[in-house]
């Protein structure tokens, strides 16, 4: 089969068209991906209060599986991509393939683990008794779902280095209207189905999840990319797994430090005082939100620097971060506004405590001048993953998520003894200065990996040689 008609013109269309034409269907997709789990947390809410805590319980679980499955086609993206722009299709179809055998096995060895570690976890978090069992009913069922959620991911990141991301808009959306079905059929009963309470929630998205998979399974192939005859094999070998690992444990690892990440700013706020991690917690909602259409921005930056940097059209890759900075400077600037003028009205609409709202519209207000500062972090970031330095993303995570957190929060609220308004100013000194360090790390590697291809090129070749990055 010919592969799909958009598939190689990521080195020659106009940037601006395809950022627009990546990020688009890409920002709507995670749209729908939000709407999911605020419809799972809307019904679990019905359900139960247990429900609903459990729900919020087993989220470090949860992140887990997403974070591996999405740092493994992060990677994969990269090489795919890589291998593409080289007009290596055959190398890209032996990769794609042996991303998905990679995914499926890697799914049923975390849900193993998962299943021998959550109760643990679980007891560890404070859980016991009934309580411990809603949680346990939960991760029973969702756990058998991580061969679908990684399935889904690494699909996702053979159509996303072809500069496809139109099929996981499709199927996000697909799974967010399944699941409002589902969810309070599954938990509820009825229609000849008993009531199964949280099992239910579970069960839903399990189900969303198979018809995310099938659907992506189903435009994957006709890509051509998965097909004996363009190069794909089933077997497992090492060593292209083992370039896939070398390159998704660091995305995994920079998506984990996130996890960590909230949990140091949690801990240094919950000193202060439950008013303000609830306040930070709706707060951030909001950011997200607000950040959901820049988003989309990074998955173009990752696919463009991956085929370009194989292209060895690396004033392509320089081009596509500037597009992207610019995009998002106009969407950050509006959403800035907003947290400006309307931080208490925002706030209102997630909590009726006055405590919580003016210290949650205080951090807003504040978070406004920090927008572009994850735009400028990100898209970057993007790049370094997109130019196969993954690394790279992951010491800037733990610097800006653990070291300097640590560090700047300790002082701010045990030394200089400056409360939230510290650890508020922190956050936004440390983003500003993780940005500008992403800016100098991207730049910096663009133009080594410039200087290896010219190298290595040969003399009188089109372009500046093949990148070693």
């Amino acid at each position: 089969m010919p592969p799909s008609p958009r598939s190689h013109d990521l080195t020659s269309a106009p940037i601006p068209e395809l950022v627009r034409r990546l990020a688009v269907p890409a920002a709507v997709g995670f749209f729908f991906n939000t709407m999911f789990n605020v419809v799972d947390t809307y019904f679990a809410g019905r359900l139960s209060t247990e429900a609903l805590a459990a729900l919020s319980l087993s989220f470090p679980v949860f992140f887990m599986l997403i974070a591996i499955g999405g740092g493994f086609a992060t990677g994969t993206t990269a090489l795919i991509g890589h291998a593409l722009g080289a007009g290596d299709r055959r190398r890209a179809a032996l990769i794609a393939s042996q991303g998905v055998v990679l995914a499926v096995g890697l799914g049923l060895a975390v849900s193993a683990l998962g299943y021998l570690v959550a109760p643990g976890l679980y007891r560890a978090l404070g859980a016991d008794g009934a309580y411990l069992e809603i949680c346990l009913q939960y991760m029973r069922v969702i756990l058998p779902g991580g061969v679908l959620i990684f399935g889904v991911h690494m699909l996702n990141a053979l159509l996303n280095a072809q500069g496809d991301t139109r099929t996981f808009r499709d199927a996000l959306i697909m799974a967010c209207l399944l699941n409002v079905v589902l969810d309070p059929w599954f938990m509820f009963g009825g229609l000849g189905l008993p009531a199964m309470g949280v099992a239910g929630l579970a069960l839903a998205t399990v189900v969303s999840q198979f018809f995310s998979v099938a659907l992506m399974s189903r435009r994957a192939w006709r890509s051509g990319i998965l097909h004996r005859s363009a190069g794909a094999r089933w077997r497992p070998d090492r060593s292209v797994m083992a370039a896939i690992a070398r390159q998704g444990l660091p995305a995994g690892g920079s998506m984990m430090t996130m996890a960590l990440g909230v949990f140091v700013i949690t801990w240094f706020l919950g000193a202060i005082s439950r008013d303000a991690v609830a306040a930070y917690g709706v707060a951030t909602r909001i950011e997200q939100i607000l950040l959901m259409p820049a988003i989309g921005l990074n998955v173009a930056t990752l696919a463009l620097a991956a085929q370009n940097g194989g292209a060895r059209r690396f004033d392509r890759v320089r081009l596509a971060v500037r597009t992207a900075l610019t995009a998002g400077a106009v969407l950050t600037i509006g959403g800035g506004v907003l947290l400006l003028l309307l931080a208490r009205p925002l706030m209102d609409v997630f909590t009726d405590d006055p405590a919580v709202i003016a210290i949650g519209a205080h951090y807003l207000r504040i978070a406004a001048f920090v927008e572009f500062a994850y735009v400028i972090l990100f898209i970057n970031t993007s790049a370094l993953q997109g130019l196969k330095r993954p690394a790279l993303a992951l010491w800037l995570g733990l610097g800006r998520q653990i070291v300097a957190p640590v560090i700047i929060f300790g002082l701010a609220t045990r030394v200089w003894n400056v409360g939230l308004d510290g650890i508020w100013w922190g956050i936004f000194g440390i983003t500003w200065a993780a940005a500008l360090t992403a800016v100098v790390l991207a730049r910096r590697e663009v133009a080594h990996a410039e200087r290896l291809a010219g190298a290595a090129a040969p003399e009188g070749s089109i372009h500046a040689g093949d990148t070693a990055a």
